[in-house]
């Protein structure tokens, strides 16, 4: 079922679901993304939709209801308790991207004067009571104005004898994340401390939940197709590439685009400039593409290892510029490989066929020294400026036909 899955439309979805024996039904339907969970549920007859949003987590079912239609959203709110409704409805009060919208707003808390046997027995009724796949870790301790102060695992509470305080057992040392962190810092937050959940507090200290592990692995993907879609010369398409409307689709690439199609218009203005150096040497014009190309593929390179370092927090703000001097130090010794491996094209292809004239060596040159130049600054500029300088036709002719001018001034022209 999983297999077919993607082929199938949403009322065979919802068949074949209901054909499944409940148990593997909610947890097939637990490993469905938000957005088919709710294709899924709305495929269903109205009256057999509640048993499949009631058994998710407040904020899986907030995830769910998101993805839905937005005249829909109100009547799958409708088939919620009331004490999930009121969750769901806090949840979808954060931004989507915020700590506060991925949280699960219910958590086990225990008093600090407990001992490890009550709070085990609590953890179990809780986690009995449980909707959805969310299994709890921690139990999390908190003063009368609701703020945390402590956290105790439940490996410390199987661990310990059974008649140990709480107040002995829980750690204060508790990383905590903002209700209002963006949802990729909850994603470094978690890959920089090995954390399979963290608490979501507010200003003041108070808790308002917890993230965790399962809900960053969705953020980390996210997060990844978001920056290869801008990669792509893209802006990010916020679904799934099938479930985006098709006048949205072409509005978020029609831009990158036009763009894009107005700097390569500039290719045929630097050519028009060199015109007079073109009618001469007539040969240059047999390396333009190669010289275009070794430009753009080397800010490409920069580009896409600069986004992804940033996005995975290896590269901050103000690590600029160690970036430039490292990329301008690549960008040489890359140009000079590649300038090399020109001049003995043009060098051995000449003794097999003399197409390049008597001043091929002058010609090789030119080429080398230009390869040097254009992937050096195409490996600053992609890395500088990403998504604005990623296409560098324009600048990359203006450095072929300087050195041309330079080296073949008096010979070929």
């Amino acid at each position: 079922m999983a297999e077919a899955w993607p082929r199938l439309s949403a009322a065979e979805r919802a068949r074949r679901l209901k054909q499944l024996p409940p148990d593997l039904a909610h947890e097939f339907f637990f490993d469905l993304s938000a957005s088919d969970q709710a294709d899924s549920v709305l495929a269903l007859p109205p009256g057999e939709r509640r048993p499949w949003i009631r058994v998710l987590a407040p904020d899986d079912a907030a995830d769910l209801i998101q993805a839905a239609p937005p005249d829909q959203r109100q009547g799958l709110m409708t088939l919620l308790d009331d004490p999930t409704r009121a969750d769901v409805t806090a949840l979808l009060a954060y931004a989507e991207d915020e700590a506060g919208g991925l949280m699960n707003p219910r958590y086990i808390r225990v008093r600090p004067e407990m001992t490890a046997a009550e709070a085990l027995s609590y953890f179990r009724r809780q986690a009995q009571q449980r909707t959805g796949r969310d299994t709890p870790t921690y139990a999390y301790i908190l003063d009368a104005e609701g703020k945390l102060v402590g956290q105790v695992s439940l490996t410390a509470l199987v661990a310990a004898e059974p008649a140990t305080s709480i107040a002995d057992l829980m750690r204060t040392d508790v990383i905590t994340i903002p209700e209002e962190a963006d949802q990729e810092d909850v994603a470094h937050l978690f890959a920089e401390h090995r954390l399979s959940a963290a608490p979501v507090v507010d200003r003041e200290g108070r808790m308002k939940g917890v993230v965790t592990a399962d809900d960053v692995v969705a953020v980390a993907e996210e997060e990844a197709t978001e920056d290869i879609q801008k990669l792509g010369g893209s802006a990010a398409l916020d679904a799934p590439y099938l479930k985006t409307a098709f006048h949205r689709m072409v509005r978020k690439r029609a831009g990158w685009l036009s763009a894009l199609f107005l700097g390569e218009m500039l290719t045929a203005t630097a050519m028009a400039f060199f015109e007079a150096e073109i009618a001469r040497a007539v040969v240059l014009a047999l390396f333009v593409p190669l010289i275009i190309s070794s430009g753009g593929n080397s800010g490409s390179q920069a580009t896409t290892l600069v986004i992804r370092a940033m996005a995975l927090g290896e590269v901050r703000l103000r690590d600029w510029w160690r970036v430039i001097r490292r990329e301008l130090a690549a960008g040489f010794v890359l140009g000079t490989v590649l300038g090399a491996i020109g001049f003995l094209r043009i060098v051995l292809w000449q003794m097999v066929s003399p197409i390049y004239g008597q001043h091929y060596m002058l010609v090789a040159a030119t080429v080398c020294c230009s390869l040097i130049g254009v992937v050096t600054f195409g490996t600053f500029a992609g890395s500088l400026l990403p998504f604005i300088l990623r296409r560098l036709d324009v600048t990359g002719l203006v450095i072929y036909f300087s050195a041309a001018s330079l080296i073949l001034r008096g010979t070929v022209l």
